[in-house]
This record gives C-alpha cells, structure tokens and sequence, in this order.
C-alpha cells in the first residue's frame, strides 16, 4: 500500500467513479448498488444529487497520488453512516482500511454506523 490521502471530488473523476462503480466484480461485492451499473444517465443523475445534498461529504480516495476509489458520509434514518468503494487495483492492500481511518477522523458527529454485504469478508 502507498499514501494515502481523501480529497475532493473532481468532475475529472466521474468517468473514473463510473467505470469502477460498474466493474463486473467490484459489484459482486457491494452492498448498494446501481439497479444498471452499466447506464451513464442514471449514473449521472445519482452522483450529482449526492455532490448537491448538504448531508453528504463525498471524497475520493487517492493511492500515490493516483484514483483507488471513493469514500463518504451520509445521513439515512438519522443515523450518520460510513462508506466506501474501492477500486479494484486497489482491493486487498489495506487502501480501504486506511481510507475509513482518515474518514472516520474528518467526521465529527457520532456514533457512525456502516453496513456490508454479508458476502464481502474483506470489509
């Protein structure tokens, strides 16, 4: 694993969101997923309401620099929730892991709660 850093969203960075977001494999481990991970409208649409809503703080997740996935917070129910998506040349290494570390330390509010997919042992 290299450094790594949270940072701003970019719209530089959709195409690169929506090509790991659709990801064959990457989808066969998320808990929430794109109803067509393959339609680039409603990709469109979806992301910009996230960036738009004032409860959301959405990041990118860099390795050396370089894009290895997304991170955020968010409010649903009224619970403060954690998540993440990591790309798949980053899976395994701990990007992850550090990557929640620095998201859980940019968030103020507490408790935080996540959810996974059961059959995601790694997260």
């Amino acid at each position: 694993m290299g450094h790594i850093e949270l940072r701003d969203l970019l719209d530089d960075d959709l195409d690169a969101v929506f090509e790991m977001m659709r990801d064959p494999e990457s989808v066969a481990l998320a808990a929430f997923t794109a109803r067509d991970p393959d339609d680039r409208a409603a990709f469109d649409a979806w992301i910009a309401r996230e960036r738009a809503a004032d409860d959301v703080a959405l990041f990118v997740v860099t390795e050396n620099g370089g894009f290895a996935g997304t991170a955020a917070v968010f409010t649903i129910d009224g619970d403060r929730e954690v998540t993440y998506w990591i790309a798949r040349h980053a899976q395994g290494r701990g990007v992850a892991t550090a990557a929640l570390r620095l998201l859980v330390s940019r968030e103020p509010v507490r408790p935080l709660f996540a959810r996974v997919a059961a059959h995601n042992a790694p997260s």
